[in-house]
Protein backbone atom coordinates (compact mmCIF):
# COMPACT_ATOMS: atom_id res chain seq x y z
CA UNK A 1 0.00 0.00 0.00
CA UNK A 2 1.03 3.44 -0.95
CA UNK A 3 2.28 5.43 2.07
CA UNK A 4 -0.34 8.68 2.57
CA UNK A 5 1.62 11.84 4.08
CA UNK A 6 -1.25 13.07 6.75
CA UNK A 7 -1.49 16.58 6.72
CA UNK A 8 0.05 18.48 10.45
CA UNK A 9 -2.77 19.94 11.99
CA UNK A 10 -4.10 23.36 12.04
CA UNK A 11 -4.76 25.43 15.03
CA UNK A 12 -8.32 24.73 14.26
CA UNK A 13 -8.85 21.66 12.26
CA UNK A 14 -10.65 22.32 8.76
CA UNK A 15 -13.86 20.85 7.71
CA UNK A 16 -13.71 19.37 3.99
CA UNK A 17 -15.36 21.62 1.16
CA UNK A 18 -15.04 25.33 0.50
CA UNK A 19 -14.79 27.33 3.67
CA UNK A 20 -17.20 30.50 4.47
CA UNK A 21 -16.38 33.59 3.31
CA UNK A 22 -15.78 36.66 5.84
CA UNK A 23 -19.10 37.83 5.51
CA UNK A 24 -21.24 34.56 5.89
CA UNK A 25 -18.13 33.34 8.80
CA UNK A 26 -19.53 36.67 10.54
CA UNK A 27 -23.20 35.64 10.20
CA UNK A 28 -22.76 32.46 11.71
CA UNK A 29 -21.89 34.23 14.81
CA UNK A 30 -24.88 34.90 16.04
CA UNK A 31 -23.92 34.47 19.93
CA UNK A 32 -22.90 37.87 21.61
CA UNK A 33 -21.75 38.07 25.43
CA UNK A 34 -25.66 37.91 26.59
CA UNK A 35 -26.75 35.03 24.50
CA UNK A 36 -23.76 32.81 25.31
CA UNK A 37 -23.88 33.38 28.86
CA UNK A 38 -27.62 32.64 28.51
CA UNK A 39 -27.08 29.67 26.38
CA UNK A 40 -24.62 28.63 29.77
CA UNK A 41 -26.90 29.34 32.35
CA UNK A 42 -29.90 27.67 29.68
CA UNK A 43 -27.45 24.47 29.59
CA UNK A 44 -26.95 24.26 33.43
CA UNK A 45 -30.19 24.74 35.30
CA UNK A 46 -32.52 22.93 33.29
CA UNK A 47 -34.67 20.62 35.14
CA UNK A 48 -32.24 18.70 37.22
CA UNK A 49 -32.46 21.70 39.91
CA UNK A 50 -36.01 21.00 40.52
CA UNK A 51 -35.16 17.50 41.08
CA UNK A 52 -31.64 17.76 42.96
CA UNK A 53 -32.86 18.11 46.17
CA UNK A 54 -34.90 15.08 46.49
CA UNK A 55 -31.81 13.18 45.24
CA UNK A 56 -28.86 14.96 47.43
CA UNK A 57 -31.64 14.79 50.62
CA UNK A 58 -30.87 11.32 50.20
CA UNK A 59 -27.59 11.56 51.09
CA UNK A 60 -28.28 14.07 53.97
CA UNK A 61 -27.20 17.31 55.10
CA UNK A 62 -23.54 16.49 53.94
CA UNK A 63 -24.93 16.98 50.45
CA UNK A 64 -24.95 21.17 50.85
CA UNK A 65 -20.84 20.28 51.17
CA UNK A 66 -21.00 18.26 48.04
CA UNK A 67 -22.63 20.22 45.76
CA UNK A 68 -20.17 23.12 46.83
CA UNK A 69 -17.33 21.55 45.91
CA UNK A 70 -18.41 20.63 42.50
CA UNK A 71 -19.39 24.13 42.01
CA UNK A 72 -15.63 24.93 42.71
CA UNK A 73 -14.80 22.26 40.44
CA UNK A 74 -17.22 23.33 37.87
CA UNK A 75 -15.45 27.24 38.05
CA UNK A 76 -12.52 25.44 37.63
CA UNK A 77 -13.84 24.14 34.10
CA UNK A 78 -15.25 27.05 32.93
CA UNK A 79 -11.68 28.91 33.09
CA UNK A 80 -9.80 25.89 31.37
CA UNK A 81 -12.25 26.08 28.32
CA UNK A 82 -11.94 29.65 28.34
CA UNK A 83 -7.85 29.45 28.18
CA UNK A 84 -8.62 26.62 25.75
CA UNK A 85 -10.45 28.36 23.55
CA UNK A 86 -8.22 31.35 23.60
CA UNK A 87 -5.24 28.98 22.42
CA UNK A 88 -7.96 27.63 20.03
CA UNK A 89 -10.04 30.48 19.16
CA UNK A 90 -11.96 29.33 15.92
CA UNK A 91 -12.52 25.49 17.49
CA UNK A 92 -15.42 23.79 16.34
CA UNK A 93 -16.98 21.46 18.76
CA UNK A 94 -15.30 22.56 21.55
CA UNK A 95 -14.02 19.63 24.04
CA UNK A 96 -14.03 17.24 20.91
CA UNK A 97 -11.96 20.27 18.89
CA UNK A 98 -9.19 20.12 22.00
CA UNK A 99 -8.19 16.88 22.14
CA UNK A 100 -8.00 16.50 18.31
CA UNK A 101 -6.16 19.39 18.18
CA UNK A 102 -3.37 18.26 20.40
CA UNK A 103 -3.73 14.48 20.65
CA UNK A 104 -4.96 13.89 16.61
CA UNK A 105 -8.09 12.43 15.08
CA UNK A 106 -8.38 9.01 17.49
CA UNK A 107 -8.22 11.07 20.95
CA UNK A 108 -10.67 13.44 18.82
CA UNK A 109 -13.25 11.21 17.64
CA UNK A 110 -13.23 9.31 21.10
CA UNK A 111 -13.60 12.92 23.15
CA UNK A 112 -16.58 13.61 20.86
CA UNK A 113 -18.51 10.30 20.53
CA UNK A 114 -18.36 10.51 24.32
CA UNK A 115 -19.64 13.95 24.36
CA UNK A 116 -22.02 13.04 22.04
CA UNK A 117 -23.33 10.08 23.59
CA UNK A 118 -23.78 12.42 27.06
CA UNK A 119 -25.51 15.15 25.63
CA UNK A 120 -28.22 12.85 24.41
CA UNK A 121 -28.56 10.92 26.81
CA UNK A 122 -28.26 14.07 29.40
CA UNK A 123 -31.46 15.32 27.64
CA UNK A 124 -33.32 12.37 28.21
CA UNK A 125 -32.50 12.57 31.90
CA UNK A 126 -33.67 16.56 31.36
CA UNK A 127 -36.87 15.47 30.24
CA UNK A 128 -37.16 12.38 32.96
CA UNK A 129 -37.37 15.04 35.13
CA UNK A 130 -39.86 17.61 33.25
CA UNK A 131 -42.27 15.05 32.97
CA UNK A 132 -42.37 15.06 37.01
CA UNK A 133 -43.25 18.63 36.83
CA UNK A 134 -45.86 18.48 34.00
CA UNK A 135 -47.52 15.70 36.21
CA UNK A 136 -47.74 18.23 39.14
CA UNK A 137 -48.78 21.32 37.15
CA UNK A 138 -52.14 19.54 35.66
CA UNK A 139 -52.44 16.97 38.26
CA UNK A 140 -51.82 14.07 37.26
CA UNK A 141 -51.32 12.05 40.24
CA UNK A 142 -50.32 8.45 38.47
CA UNK A 143 -49.91 8.03 34.75
CA UNK A 144 -48.83 5.22 33.57
CA UNK A 145 -45.48 4.52 31.62
CA UNK A 146 -46.66 5.34 28.18
CA UNK A 147 -48.39 8.59 28.77
CA UNK A 148 -45.41 9.85 30.70
CA UNK A 149 -43.37 8.38 27.29
CA UNK A 150 -46.24 10.87 25.38
CA UNK A 151 -45.32 13.87 27.39
CA UNK A 152 -41.45 13.26 27.20
CA UNK A 153 -41.71 13.06 23.72
CA UNK A 154 -43.64 16.87 23.80
CA UNK A 155 -40.61 18.13 25.70
CA UNK A 156 -38.07 16.44 23.16
CA UNK A 157 -39.47 17.93 19.88
CA UNK A 158 -40.58 21.47 20.80
CA UNK A 159 -37.16 22.36 21.36
CA UNK A 160 -36.42 20.12 18.31
CA UNK A 161 -38.55 22.44 16.53
CA UNK A 162 -37.55 25.63 17.68
CA UNK A 163 -33.40 24.51 16.49
CA UNK A 164 -35.14 23.25 13.38
CA UNK A 165 -36.61 26.94 12.95
CA UNK A 166 -32.74 28.91 13.53
CA UNK A 167 -29.54 29.74 15.62
CA UNK A 168 -31.49 32.92 16.18
CA UNK A 169 -34.97 31.66 17.40
CA UNK A 170 -33.06 29.61 19.36
CA UNK A 171 -30.73 31.96 21.01
CA UNK A 172 -34.01 34.63 21.37
CA UNK A 173 -36.03 31.68 22.97
CA UNK A 174 -33.00 30.96 25.80
CA UNK A 175 -32.49 34.02 26.38
CA UNK A 176 -36.50 34.32 27.31
CA UNK A 177 -36.45 31.23 29.23
CA UNK A 178 -33.44 31.90 31.38
CA UNK A 179 -35.01 34.99 32.97
CA UNK A 180 -38.47 33.16 32.95
CA UNK A 181 -36.75 30.30 34.68
CA UNK A 182 -33.88 32.53 37.24
CA UNK A 183 -36.01 34.93 38.89
CA UNK A 184 -38.66 32.38 40.59
CA UNK A 185 -35.68 30.18 41.51
CA UNK A 186 -33.76 33.25 43.03
CA UNK A 187 -36.96 34.45 44.98
CA UNK A 188 -37.22 30.63 46.56
CA UNK A 189 -33.27 31.10 47.47
CA UNK A 190 -33.62 34.10 49.04
CA UNK A 191 -37.29 34.75 50.45
CA UNK A 192 -37.69 30.94 51.49
CA UNK A 193 -35.06 31.44 54.22
CA UNK A 194 -38.06 32.89 56.15
CA UNK A 195 -39.85 29.81 56.30
CA UNK A 196 -37.18 27.39 57.20
CA UNK A 197 -37.62 25.17 59.50
CA UNK A 198 -34.51 23.61 61.26
CA UNK A 199 -36.27 19.95 62.22
CA UNK A 200 -36.48 19.39 58.45
CA UNK A 201 -33.00 19.22 57.63
CA UNK A 202 -32.50 15.62 57.93
CA UNK A 203 -29.18 13.97 59.36
CA UNK A 204 -25.52 14.96 58.28
CA UNK A 205 -25.24 11.25 56.47
CA UNK A 206 -28.66 10.21 55.92
CA UNK A 207 -27.23 7.08 53.05
CA UNK A 208 -27.62 4.35 55.47
CA UNK A 209 -23.67 3.42 54.25
CA UNK A 210 -20.45 5.00 55.00
CA UNK A 211 -19.65 8.82 54.48
CA UNK A 212 -18.18 7.52 51.32
CA UNK A 213 -21.82 6.18 49.76
CA UNK A 214 -22.94 9.46 50.69
CA UNK A 215 -20.96 11.59 49.11
CA UNK A 216 -21.31 9.24 46.07
CA UNK A 217 -25.59 9.73 46.21
CA UNK A 218 -24.84 13.58 46.41
CA UNK A 219 -21.98 14.00 43.97
CA UNK A 220 -23.44 12.26 40.90
CA UNK A 221 -26.77 14.49 40.79
CA UNK A 222 -24.72 17.58 41.61
CA UNK A 223 -22.03 16.77 38.74
CA UNK A 224 -24.99 16.19 36.47
CA UNK A 225 -27.01 19.74 37.35
CA UNK A 226 -23.50 21.61 36.45
CA UNK A 227 -22.86 19.94 32.84
CA UNK A 228 -23.36 22.81 30.57
CA UNK A 229 -20.13 24.34 31.93
CA UNK A 230 -18.58 24.15 28.55
CA UNK A 231 -21.68 25.09 26.48
CA UNK A 232 -20.18 28.74 25.13
CA UNK A 233 -17.36 26.56 24.14
CA UNK A 234 -19.08 23.79 22.32
CA UNK A 235 -20.54 26.40 20.37
CA UNK A 236 -17.73 29.11 20.18
CA UNK A 237 -18.19 28.97 16.45
CA UNK A 238 -21.09 30.61 16.61
CA UNK A 239 -19.74 32.93 19.45
CA UNK A 240 -18.44 36.61 18.49
CA UNK A 241 -15.20 37.20 19.41
CA UNK A 242 -14.76 33.65 21.50
CA UNK A 243 -10.89 34.72 22.42
CA UNK A 244 -12.95 36.67 25.27
CA UNK A 245 -16.29 35.90 25.18
CA UNK A 246 -16.42 32.41 25.45
CA UNK A 247 -14.08 32.68 28.74
CA UNK A 248 -16.30 35.49 30.07
CA UNK A 249 -19.62 33.75 29.18
CA UNK A 250 -18.49 30.17 30.53
CA UNK A 251 -17.39 31.93 34.03
CA UNK A 252 -20.58 34.36 34.52
CA UNK A 253 -22.85 31.88 33.66
CA UNK A 254 -21.46 29.23 35.77
CA UNK A 255 -20.76 31.56 38.93
CA UNK A 256 -24.34 32.41 38.48
CA UNK A 257 -25.96 29.49 38.56
CA UNK A 258 -23.87 27.93 41.53
CA UNK A 259 -24.81 30.33 43.68
CA UNK A 260 -28.68 29.90 42.25
CA UNK A 261 -28.45 26.06 43.55
CA UNK A 262 -26.29 26.31 46.95
CA UNK A 263 -28.89 28.83 47.94
CA UNK A 264 -32.24 26.78 46.35
CA UNK A 265 -31.25 23.24 47.62
CA UNK A 266 -30.10 24.95 51.33
CA UNK A 267 -33.23 26.25 51.07
CA UNK A 268 -35.62 23.43 49.73
CA UNK A 269 -34.28 20.88 52.54
CA UNK A 270 -35.34 23.51 55.06
CA UNK A 271 -38.51 23.90 53.32
CA UNK A 272 -39.91 20.16 53.29
CA UNK A 273 -39.79 17.77 55.75
CA UNK A 274 -36.97 15.18 55.28
CA UNK A 275 -39.13 11.92 54.67
CA UNK A 276 -41.38 13.61 52.22
CA UNK A 277 -38.20 15.43 50.40
CA UNK A 278 -36.28 11.88 49.77
CA UNK A 279 -39.76 10.45 48.41
CA UNK A 280 -41.22 13.05 46.09
CA UNK A 281 -40.04 14.08 42.75
CA UNK A 282 -40.93 17.79 42.18
CA UNK A 283 -39.76 19.01 45.36
CA UNK A 284 -40.27 22.82 44.53
CA UNK A 285 -44.28 22.07 44.79
CA UNK A 286 -43.69 20.78 48.38
CA UNK A 287 -41.66 24.03 49.13
CA UNK A 288 -44.13 26.28 47.86
CA UNK A 289 -46.54 24.61 49.26
CA UNK A 290 -44.79 25.23 52.79
CA UNK A 291 -44.07 28.80 52.09
CA UNK A 292 -47.49 29.55 51.08
CA UNK A 293 -49.76 26.88 52.66
CA UNK A 294 -53.19 28.68 52.07
CA UNK A 295 -52.68 29.64 48.09
CA UNK A 296 -53.94 26.97 45.79
CA UNK A 297 -51.57 28.68 42.94
CA UNK A 298 -48.62 28.34 44.71
CA UNK A 299 -47.54 24.82 43.64
CA UNK A 300 -48.80 25.51 39.95
CA UNK A 301 -46.88 28.32 39.54
CA UNK A 302 -43.65 26.51 40.26
CA UNK A 303 -44.66 23.98 38.33
CA UNK A 304 -45.09 25.82 35.60
CA UNK A 305 -41.65 27.40 36.70
CA UNK A 306 -39.67 23.87 35.82
CA UNK A 307 -42.07 23.32 32.85
CA UNK A 308 -40.63 26.53 31.33
CA UNK A 309 -36.91 25.91 32.55
CA UNK A 310 -36.67 22.42 31.16
CA UNK A 311 -38.28 23.37 27.90
CA UNK A 312 -35.30 25.93 27.86
CA UNK A 313 -32.88 23.62 28.94
CA UNK A 314 -33.42 21.21 26.12
CA UNK A 315 -33.29 23.60 23.71
CA UNK A 316 -29.67 24.93 24.48
CA UNK A 317 -28.85 21.29 24.43
CA UNK A 318 -30.56 20.61 21.55
CA UNK A 319 -28.09 22.93 20.03
CA UNK A 320 -25.22 21.39 21.53
CA UNK A 321 -26.12 17.65 20.58
CA UNK A 322 -26.22 19.28 16.64
CA UNK A 323 -22.86 20.97 16.87
CA UNK A 324 -20.98 19.03 18.78
CA UNK A 325 -21.98 15.92 15.74
CA UNK A 326 -21.87 18.56 13.36
CA UNK A 327 -18.40 19.70 13.68
CA UNK A 328 -17.27 15.84 14.14
CA UNK A 329 -18.85 14.98 10.52
CA UNK A 330 -17.42 17.65 8.91
CA UNK A 331 -13.82 16.46 9.69
CA UNK A 332 -14.72 13.42 8.38
CA UNK A 333 -14.92 11.66 11.74
CA UNK A 334 -18.58 10.62 11.92
CA UNK A 335 -20.97 9.46 9.37
CA UNK A 336 -21.27 12.28 6.74
CA UNK A 337 -25.03 12.98 7.00
CA UNK A 338 -24.37 14.67 10.34
CA UNK A 339 -23.02 17.77 8.65
CA UNK A 340 -25.95 18.64 6.29
CA UNK A 341 -26.90 21.36 6.80
CA UNK A 342 -30.08 23.61 5.28
CA UNK A 343 -29.74 27.12 3.88
CA UNK A 344 -29.84 28.36 7.56
CA UNK A 345 -26.80 26.50 8.43
CA UNK A 346 -28.88 24.31 10.64
CA UNK A 347 -27.54 20.85 10.93
CA UNK A 348 -30.81 19.25 10.42
CA UNK A 349 -29.58 15.53 10.55
CA UNK A 350 -28.12 15.94 13.54
CA UNK A 351 -31.21 17.62 15.22
CA UNK A 352 -33.40 14.77 13.47
CA UNK A 353 -31.23 11.82 14.63
CA UNK A 354 -30.04 13.73 18.24
CA UNK A 355 -34.26 13.78 19.39
CA UNK A 356 -34.83 10.42 17.81
CA UNK A 357 -31.93 8.82 20.27
CA UNK A 358 -33.67 10.17 23.63
CA UNK A 359 -36.78 9.36 22.59
CA UNK A 360 -35.98 5.47 21.98
CA UNK A 361 -34.38 5.40 25.26
CA UNK A 362 -37.16 7.30 26.76
CA UNK A 363 -39.82 4.27 25.97
CA UNK A 364 -37.50 1.70 27.06
CA UNK A 365 -37.40 3.46 30.35
CA UNK A 366 -40.38 3.87 31.22
CA UNK A 367 -40.97 0.11 30.13
CA UNK A 368 -39.07 -1.42 32.49
CA UNK A 369 -38.84 1.21 35.38
CA UNK A 370 -40.61 4.68 36.82
CA UNK A 371 -40.10 7.34 39.33
CA UNK A 372 -36.93 8.59 40.81
CA UNK A 373 -35.38 5.41 39.24
CA UNK A 374 -35.62 6.77 35.46
CA UNK A 375 -33.64 10.04 36.34
CA UNK A 376 -31.06 8.94 38.68
CA UNK A 377 -29.98 6.00 36.15
CA UNK A 378 -29.74 8.69 33.08
CA UNK A 379 -28.27 11.20 35.44
CA UNK A 380 -25.20 8.26 35.86
CA UNK A 381 -25.10 7.43 32.69
CA UNK A 382 -24.32 10.65 31.24
CA UNK A 383 -21.75 11.77 34.32
CA UNK A 384 -19.74 8.82 33.57
CA UNK A 385 -19.25 9.71 30.11
CA UNK A 386 -18.93 13.53 30.29
CA UNK A 387 -16.47 13.35 32.65
CA UNK A 388 -14.01 11.60 29.89
CA UNK A 389 -14.26 15.02 27.22
CA UNK A 390 -13.19 16.73 30.55
CA UNK A 391 -10.82 14.52 31.77
CA UNK A 392 -8.95 15.08 28.05
CA UNK A 393 -9.80 18.65 27.74
CA UNK A 394 -7.81 18.83 30.82
CA UNK A 395 -4.51 16.89 30.00
CA UNK A 396 -4.67 18.38 26.48
CA UNK A 397 -4.44 21.97 28.54
CA UNK A 398 -1.51 19.98 30.55
CA UNK A 399 0.39 18.39 27.58
CA UNK A 400 0.86 22.40 26.46
CA UNK A 401 1.85 23.53 29.41
CA UNK A 402 4.66 21.11 30.26
CA UNK A 403 5.49 21.34 26.57
CA UNK A 404 8.32 24.18 24.75
CA UNK A 405 5.23 25.81 22.38
CA UNK A 406 3.32 27.42 25.76
CA UNK A 407 3.62 31.15 25.61
CA UNK A 408 3.33 31.75 29.54
CA UNK A 409 5.68 32.04 32.06
CA UNK A 410 5.87 32.90 36.14
CA UNK A 411 3.05 32.71 38.06
CA UNK A 412 0.54 32.95 35.13
CA UNK A 413 2.18 29.04 34.06
CA UNK A 414 1.67 27.83 37.66
CA UNK A 415 -2.34 29.26 37.85
CA UNK A 416 -2.62 27.76 34.12
CA UNK A 417 -0.82 24.31 35.40
CA UNK A 418 -2.65 24.74 38.90
CA UNK A 419 -6.28 24.81 36.75
CA UNK A 420 -5.41 21.99 34.81
CA UNK A 421 -4.11 20.23 36.83
CA UNK A 422 -7.26 20.44 39.13
CA UNK A 423 -9.45 19.70 36.42
CA UNK A 424 -7.59 16.47 36.10
CA UNK A 425 -8.10 15.25 39.37
CA UNK A 426 -11.64 16.65 39.31
CA UNK A 427 -12.78 14.64 36.39
CA UNK A 428 -10.73 11.28 37.72
CA UNK A 429 -13.14 11.89 40.77
CA UNK A 430 -16.10 12.12 39.72
CA UNK A 431 -15.28 8.76 37.28
CA UNK A 432 -14.46 7.38 40.86
CA UNK A 433 -17.63 8.40 42.73
CA UNK A 434 -20.11 7.03 39.95
CA UNK A 435 -19.80 3.47 40.99
CA UNK A 436 -18.67 0.54 39.18
CA UNK A 437 -21.61 -0.53 37.80
CA UNK A 438 -22.01 2.68 35.72
CA UNK A 439 -18.66 2.53 34.97
CA UNK A 440 -18.96 -0.78 33.18
CA UNK A 441 -22.03 0.41 30.85
CA UNK A 442 -20.30 3.62 30.06
CA UNK A 443 -17.59 1.67 28.93
CA UNK A 444 -19.62 -0.52 26.57
CA UNK A 445 -21.03 2.34 24.80
CA UNK A 446 -17.16 3.90 24.17
CA UNK A 447 -15.90 0.32 22.88
CA UNK A 448 -19.29 0.39 20.45
CA UNK A 449 -17.76 3.82 19.72
CA UNK A 450 -14.64 2.79 18.78
CA UNK A 451 -15.85 -0.09 16.30
CA UNK A 452 -17.82 2.54 14.26
CA UNK A 453 -14.23 3.96 14.29
CA UNK A 454 -12.63 1.50 12.51
CA UNK A 455 -15.28 1.67 9.93
CA UNK A 456 -14.65 5.65 10.08
CA UNK A 457 -10.79 5.63 9.65
CA UNK A 458 -10.75 2.97 7.00
CA UNK A 459 -12.53 5.36 4.90
CA UNK A 460 -10.63 8.24 5.55
CA UNK A 461 -7.91 5.88 4.47
CA UNK A 462 -9.06 4.86 0.99
CA UNK A 463 -10.15 8.47 0.52
CA UNK A 464 -6.26 9.93 1.66
CA UNK A 465 -7.98 11.79 4.91
CA UNK A 466 -5.61 9.86 6.80
CA UNK A 467 -2.31 7.75 6.84
CA UNK A 468 -2.13 4.47 6.14
CA UNK A 469 0.04 2.50 8.14
CA UNK A 470 2.82 0.59 6.57
CA UNK A 471 2.65 -3.22 7.20
CA UNK A 472 5.83 -5.11 7.09
CA UNK A 473 6.32 -7.95 4.58
CA UNK A 474 5.74 -11.07 4.98
CA UNK A 475 9.49 -12.79 6.57
CA UNK A 476 10.93 -15.51 3.58
CA UNK A 477 10.12 -19.20 4.45
CA UNK A 478 12.82 -20.59 5.70
CA UNK A 479 14.88 -23.24 3.70
CA UNK A 480 14.58 -26.64 4.47
CA UNK A 481 18.35 -27.96 4.99
CA UNK A 482 18.37 -30.59 3.12
CA UNK A 483 17.72 -28.57 0.21
CA UNK A 484 20.11 -25.95 0.68
CA UNK A 485 22.77 -29.12 1.05
CA UNK A 486 25.52 -28.77 -1.73
CA UNK A 487 25.72 -32.40 -3.70
CA UNK A 488 28.89 -33.93 -3.22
Amino acid sequence: MALVTEPPRSESPTPPGPPLSPRNEQKARTLGLTSATGLVIGSIVGTGVFTMPAVIAGAGTMGIVVLGVIAVGAMLLAVLFGQLTRRIPNSDGGLYAYSRHEFGDFAGYLVGWCYWIQSWAGNAAIVSSWVFYVDALFGWAHPSGMENWAIAMVGLWVPALVNLAGIRQMAWFENVSVVLKFLPLLFVGIVGWFFVESAHFGPFNASGGSLYSGIGIAAGVALFSFIGVEAAAVTAKRVRNPRVNVERASVLGTALSAGLYVLVTAVVMGLVAHHTLVNTGSPFVNAFDSMFPHSAWAGKFIAAVAVVSGIGALNGWTLIVTETSRAIAQDDLFPRPFAWTDRKGTAWFGILVGTALPSLLMLWRYNTSAGLTVFTYLVDLTVVTVAIPYFMSAIAQLTYLVSRRRRVQGWQLARDLSVAGASVLFSMWVTFASGYQVVYQALVVILAGLVLYAFLNARRQRLGEASEPVDLPDEPSAVPVADAATPA
